[in-house]
């Protein structure tokens, strides 16, 4: 699928014809790690304001650090068997089911400063007619991925040069309190290995976005 250049405005324009007040409707943005996603996300959200849109991440549902230790899989977090794959599909349902008058869907949240997913940190109101979600495997067609990408009117893939979005992921990570050295580690391993996971699924989406803020 041919990629789309397009800035913030352009977006805006496109998702404010999702928000139709009276109906619910899940908008989906994908891509790699770094690609920029939950940026996007929140930007889409701010623009059309709480009354319209809310954003809700896919890494709400990171299983803890305690549960991939068990596991044995707490250094490749992050990779898609770290996640509760069937709690995000429920949320989705939720979210996509309710209507003006339905009592709001708490959906959890992932603190980046403790690298943990905390419960129940956003309020979706029924009567929001908007949710942005978003996440590296909402077209994955592996366990209950697919049950949730069923429920979201559309899903937009970001494009993003591999340089760039490797960079962003050595800053993020140092920022959260990674070594440079660490930061450089994971971004170019665990990461790496996750983002050639999720870019086969480009040509699955309803639009391929190379974002211009």
């Amino acid at each position: 699928m041919t990629a789309v250049e397009a800035t913030t405005a352009d977006l805006v324009e496109r998702v404010r014809r999702l928000a139709v007040p009276g109906e619910r409707r899940v908008l989906g943005i994908v891509g790699p790690p770094g690609a920029g996603k939950s940026t996007l996300s929140r930007a889409l959200a701010e623009a059309l304001g709480p009354r319209l849109a809310v954003e809700v991440g896919m890494d709400g549902y990171h299983l803890s650090d305690a549960v991939l230790a068990d596991l044995g899989r707490r250094e490749r977090k992050g990779a898609i068997d770290t996640f509760d794959d069937a709690g995000y599909a429920a949320l989705i349902a939720r979210l996509a089911a309710a209507r003006p008058g339905d009592p709001p869907v708490y959906a959890p949240v992932f603190r980046r400063e403790i690298e943990e997913p905390v419960a129940a940190g956003v309020a979706v109101p029924a009567d929001v007619p908007l949710v942005v979600t978003e996440g590296n495997y909402l077209l994955a067609t592996t366990g209950a991925w697919p049950a949730a990408r069923a429920l979201m009117t559309e899903v937009w893939y970001l494009d993003v040069a591999d340089d760039v979005r490797r960079a962003r992921l050595v800053e993020r990570h140092h920022a959260f309190g990674k070594s440079r050295y660490d930061a450089r580690r994971w971004a170019h391993g665990s990461d790496q290995v996750n983002a050639e996971l999720v870019e086969p699924a480009r040509d699955a989406a309803d639009l391929v976005v190379v974002w211009r803020p």
